[in-house]
């Protein structure tokens, strides 16, 4: 009989840590922050799930080489029940995101959910799996501007995007390292352009109107505008390092841990995201998911 810890494993569960923020960002620039927004948080977590389970069902042979480990060639999962709990949360999540969200929401999931299995099952080992990745994550930040204005939240969806596709890129020599360092160089430069980008400048909701007609920036406004530039910091300063230390020896153990750097970090950019589009509480406690995925890491491995 499988385990509930042995589902745990296969879907990676605590990783999924690294997914709401998608849809709060999303939600959030496109104020769209409504009370459906949690829910569509969880459609989201569903087929996050739901592809990780298709991702080792896709890999079950290729994973009997490399990575035993694993609960499929390990014998803890069969591979007839990985695929059964991979289509049952994709059916779910979809459920969700459209009971939640109606026609708009379903409009974005559906093709999130068909992206997801594109990944899986074709472009995965092609060179445009980080792209296909990367596009599940733009998608997966519109679908919390599903009831907004979700143009406003583009720019959140292409940085969300660009991050994946760094983690992606180094995700495929996990077991093999790397031959050169071109692309942990290329990777790294990528992180310190999004960490950049990713504060904008940010939205001021409210303030006191002065005798001149304008908004007085007392002490606290002024504080809270650095919140985003605080929290991209932070991402940087952790995933860049990881990155930097496969730069300097690019075994696979570092290359592992650049990767699950790069998904416990996620959280960290989505909040500095939401706080420049003036949700800086919230933003705040998005990035607080970053800390507790790490801890979780430990006992179960994200990548």
């Amino acid at each position: 009989m499988t385990r509930l810890a042995d589902l745990v494993e296969l879907v990676r569960a605590p990783a999924a840590l690294s997914v709401p923020g998608d849809v709060v960002a999303g939600a959030v620039a496109a104020g769209a922050l409504y009370r459906r927004t949690p829910a569509l948080a969880g459609a989201s977590v569903l087929l996050y799930w739901a592809g990780m389970a298709a991702n080792d069902w896709a890999d079950r042979r290729l994973d009997a080489v490399e990575r035993p480990e694993r609960p499929i060639p390990s014998g803890r999962v069969r591979p007839a029940v990985a695929w059964g709990v991979a289509a049952g949360l994709t059916a779910a999540g979809l459920a969700v995101a459209t009971a939640a969200g109606g026609r708009r929401a379903a409009a974005v999931a559906f093709p999130l959910a068909a992206t997801i299995w594109g990944y899986d099952l074709r472009a995965k080992d092609t060179a445009a799996g980080p792209a296909v990745m990367a596009a599940c994550r733009g998608l997966d930040v519109l679908l919390g501007a599903t009831g907004g204005r979700a143009a406003r939240a583009l720019p959140a969806a292409l940085t969300v995007a660009a991050h994946t596709w760094t983690v992606t890129a180094l995700s495929r020599r996990e077991v093999t390292g790397m031959a050169d360092r071109r692309l942990p160089g290329l990777t790294l430069a990528g992180t310190a352009l999004i960490a950049v980008a990713a504060p904008g400048r940010p939205t001021v909701l409210s303030g006191a109107p002065c005798s001149t007609g304008g908004v007085k920036r007392g002490p606290f406004l002024q504080l809270g505008a650095l919140v985003p530039a605080v929290l991209a910091a932070g991402y940087a300063a952790r995933y860049g390092r990881a990155q930097a230390r496969v730069l300097a020896d690019p075994a696979p153990a570092r290359v592992r841990a650049a990767v699950g750097a790069g998904i416990t970090g996620l959280p960290a950019l989505q909040g500095a995201l939401t706080a420049r589009a003036g949700a800086r509480l919230l933003g705040l406690a998005v990035a607080g998911a970053a800390p507790l995925g790490r801890r979780l890491a430990r006992l179960v491995s994200p990548t």
